[in-house]
């Protein structure tokens, strides 16, 4: 067995001596009454992408579930395993969360995939398949108006934040939750170069940068 990574070894000594003194009673009292998060973030894979960092969250604050490209499946209660479905079904079901965010962002790798037509990476096409439920490569040209391909890019990693909230809408519990007034569903889009922020407005379907007042 290799040896464990010592970045993460150096990162968990500075853990314990800075980070863990100051919050010991908040992962305590966690520990004792479990977690009770109000918002559930469904975001990408992307390491540069990390929404406890985004959002300056504490211990127990999100339920984070990642996966490439931020996206979120139909409703498919069949007899294969579905991780993402497993993640919503106990965020809305069990924790009872009352908000849903999903955090798309720029330069995604799983959209640069798809548009570029990439190759495989494995005989299982991976990556493709799974990209293939927000736009089929042939799908592409078909897509593409007079944009330049950052354009294009950019209007597809938005596309994948408005197709994940429909295909939420596709869960019975959760389109329950939304029609009782529990829980509240949320696009957001996160510029890694400028670390910008923009929230969906509800009403427009535009994104709009978080620091606009009118979106609190």
């Amino acid at each position: 067995m290799s040896a464990f990574p010592q970045r993460l070894i150096d990162g968990y000594r500075a853990f314990i001596t800075q980070r863990l003194p100051i919050e010991q009673s908040r992962y305590r009292a966690l520990s004792e009454r479990g977690q009770s998060p109000e918002t559930m973030v469904v975001g990408c894979c992307d390491s540069r992408v990390s929404p406890e960092v985004i959002f300056d969250a504490k211990p127990g604050e999100l339920f984070v579930v990642r996966n490439i490209a931020n996206l979120v499946p139909v409703y498919q209660p069949d007899a294969n395993a579905h991780g993402i479905s497993a993640a919503l079904e106990f965020g809305v079901e069990v924790l009872n969360v009352k908000h849903i965010v999903i955090l798309g962002h720029a330069q995604c790798g799983g959209i640069s995939a798809i548009i570029n037509k990439a190759a495989p990476l494995s005989s299982g096409d991976f990556i493709g398949r799974w990209m293939a439920t927000l736009i089929k490569p042939d799908e592409v040209v078909e897509q593409r108006e007079r944009e330049t391909m950052k354009e294009f890019a950019t209007r597809i990693e938005k596309a994948a934040v408005f197709r994940s909230i429909e295909n939420l809408m596709t869960f019975p519990f959760v389109q329950k939750s939304v029609e009782r007034g529990h829980l509240r569903l949320h696009g957001a889009y996160f510029g890694i170069a400028e670390g910008s922020l923009y929230a969906l407005d509800p009403e427009t379907n535009e994104f709009r940068s978080i620091g606009d007042d009118s979106l609190v």
